[in-house]
C-alpha cells in the first residue's frame, strides 16, 4: 500500500469515525468506487486506535475525573468542595453511576458483536446503502423524542439508559450503521442531556476500540509486512487529524440538537447507491 494510499484511507477514517456517516461503510464504498483492495483488518483497528487518541485527548479533562471518582470510590475518600462540572462526572455519585453504565454498555455491546460476528457473513454492498437508511432513522428519531420530552435534570446515567446504547452500540457494528450516530441517537432518545450524550457515546468507545485490538493484535507481523511501517503511520497520523477535527465538529452539532442534518446527507447517499453501486 501506498502512502498516499493509506493517508487518504486515514482521511476518510477520521472523518466518518465520529461524524454520523459510518466509517465502515464509506471504507466498503471505497474500496468498490476507486477498486481499493481489500483493506486488512488490523490496518482498520490501528486507524481505530488514532482515532481512540483523538477521544482520549479532546475528552482528557472528562476521563480523568472517571479515574479519580474510581480512585476515592475503592479508597472510600470523601469528595473535595466545590468540585462540580458539567460533565458525566459532575459529582462522585453521578460519576460512579457512569463507571457502573460503561461497563453494562460495554458487556451489552461485546456480546451483541460476538453474536453478529458469528452469524453474520461479509454482507454485499448494498447492505452499506441500507445501513445508510437505520442510522437516519436513529437521526431522525432521536431527534424528534429528545425535543417532545426535553432534557432531564442530570442525575447520572440510568440502567436503561446504559442497556439502550449498549444495544445501539451493537448495532453500530453492523455494515453502514454508525457506532457514533446510534449511541448518541439512543443516548438523547433516553433523555440524556445534549453535550452528555456525545461525551457517553465516545467514553463508551475506549473499551469497544481496545477490545477490537485485542483480538487483532496478534496479526501485527502480517500487517506491517504487507502494508508497511510508513504508510501505516501515514494513515493513523490522517485519521487522528482529521478524527480531532471531526469530533470538534460533531459535538458542536449535538449541543445544537441538529444530528438530523446528516440523514440530508445519508438518505440520497444511500438512494444513489442502491441504484449505482449495488
Amino acid at each position: 500500500m501506498s502512502v498516499l494510499k493509506a493517508m487518504l484511507l486515514g482521511l476518510l477514517q477520521g472523518l466518518t469515525e465520529f461524524l454520523p456517516v459510518s466509517s465502515s461503510g464509506h471504507l466498503k464504498i471505497c474500496e468498490k468506487l476507486f477498486g481499493v483492495e481489500e483493506i486488512p483488518l488490523l490496518f482498520d483497528v490501528f486507524l481505530h486506535l488514532a482515532t481512540l487518541l483523538v477521544v482520549i485527548i479532546y475528552f482528557r479533562k472528562e476521563i480523568a475525573k472517571f479515574f479519580l471518582v474510581l480512585f476515592r470510590w475503592i479508597t472510600r475518600k470523601p469528595a473535595p468542595q466545590n468540585d462540580s462540572c458539567e460533565c458525566l462526572c459532575m459529582t462522585d455519585e453521578t460519576g460512579r453511576k457512569a463507571i457502573i453504565a460503561v461497563i453494562i454498555t460495554t458487556l451489552i455491546t461485546g456480546v451483541i458483536g460476538i453474536v453478529s460476528s458469528k452469524i453474520i457473513p461479509d454482507l454485499e454492498i448494498k447492505y452499506v446503502f441500507i445501513g445508510f437508511f437505520v442510522t437516519s432513522a436513529f437521526l431522525i428519531l432521536s431527534g424528534i423524542l429528545s425535543r417532545r420530552q426535553g432534557e432531564k435534570e442530570y442525575k447520572g446515567i440510568t440502567l436503561i439508559q446504559a442497556i439502550v446504547v449498549g444495544i445501539m452500540q451493537g448495532i453500530g457494528t453492523l455494515p453502514g450503521v454508525s457506532r457514533s450516530g446510534s449511541t448518541i441517537a439512543g443516548a438523547l432518545a433516553t433523555g440524556v442531556k445534549r453535550e452528555l450524550a456525545g461525551e457517553y457515546s465516545f467514553i463508551v468507545s475506549i473499551p469497544a476500540i481496545l477490545g477490537a485490538f485485542l483480538l487483532e493484535v496478534k496479526d501485527i507481523g502480517e500487517v506491517t509486512s504487507s502494508i508497511g511501517i510508513l504508510p501505516l503511520i501515514a494513515g493513523c497520523a490522517a485519521a487522528f487529524v482529521s478524527g480531532y477535527f471531526a469530533v470538534s465538529v460533531l459535538m458542536k452539532i449535538v449541543r445544537k440538537g441538529k444530528l438530523e442534518w446528516f440523514a440530508a446527507y445519508l438518505i440520497p447517499a444511500g438512494i444513489l447507491g442502491l441504484i449505482f453501486l449495488s
